[in-house]
């Protein structure tokens, strides 16, 4: 929590900006396209993660789509999460919040700059009809997050169960499913320490419509949370490898 409120103090000024900024694109829609507010919502990214100390290594971008709209499943671990994707995505995206967190400072502003959408978990006409602008934009090649596991509670790199009805967007628009994990996402700001940390993302192969068509949503639910669960583990593994490697050469020394 030490980490999120220095980043809060000494971020002021572009916090301002970004409240600021995103008043005028909403008055001023037509004056700017998807590319230019994603490029001024990755400007507060970074200044986000360098007042943070926070560092995040990229891992896959090669196996993201070239063409075409597509959603992004990714294990939620914190308020970095979303940071730390869009740091590696280089064409704009957005992603799709909850509506009680969506109205949290900072992120109300930021989420009307990249042009999200919210969703209201205690309303199902209202989740039908955001359920129907995902779809309609997926199908005009817009990029969207999702956090199939509808929020995180302090459950660290350990993932929870996948809600099956968030890939019914993948299903309906027949586009690729991008599975994403991310490790160590909840670090930055869950101990009151500002040592410097890094956090990771890794972009997974996309599972095409041929591959999920004939499966329910509940398997589809399984299979890509089957797929994080073991990045995730993998690379637990590789730094516990790598911990123990590096004590051991100390020793020596």
């Amino acid at each position: 929590m030490l980490r999120f409120c220095f980043v809060i103090i000494v971020s002021i000024p572009y916090i301002i900006l970004l409240y600021a900024k995103s008043a005028y694109m909403d008055k001023h829609n037509s004056l700017y396209s998807e590319e230019d507010r994603y490029k001024f919502a990755k400007f507060i990214v970074n200044k986000i993660m360098q007042n943070s100390f926070i560092s995040t290594e990229v891992y896959g971008k090669e196996n993201l789509p070239d063409d075409g709209g597509y959603v992004m499943y990714s294990n939620h671990q914190g308020k970095f999460d979303m940071v730390g994707i869009m740091y590696g995505h280089e064409k704009p995206c957005t992603v799709v919040m909850d509506e009680v967190r969506s109205n949290l400072p900072i992120m109300k502003p930021f989420l009307s700059v990249v042009q999200g959408s919210t969703l209201d978990r205690n309303d199902m006409r209202s989740q039908a009809t955001t359920i129907k602008k995902l779809i309609n934009e997926v199908n005009e090649g817009r990029k969207y997050v999702i956090f199939p596991e509808g929020g995180y509670d302090h459950n660290g790199n350990n993932l929870q169960v996948f809600k099956p009805g968030s890939f019914k967007i993948s299903m309906r628009t027949k586009t690729p499913i991008v599975p994403v994990a991310l490790v160590d996402s909840y670090v930055p700001y869950s101990y009151n320490s500002l040592r410097k940390v890094t956090t990771q993302v890794h972009y997974l192969q996309p599972i095409s419509y041929e591959e999920y068509k004939d499966m329910k949503t509940e398997d589809i639910a399984l299979m890509v949370r089957d797929r994080i669960e073991a990045k995730v583990k993998e690379q637990l593994s590789i730094k516990k490898r790598r911990y123990f490697y590096d004590k051991r050469i100390r020793q020596v020394a």
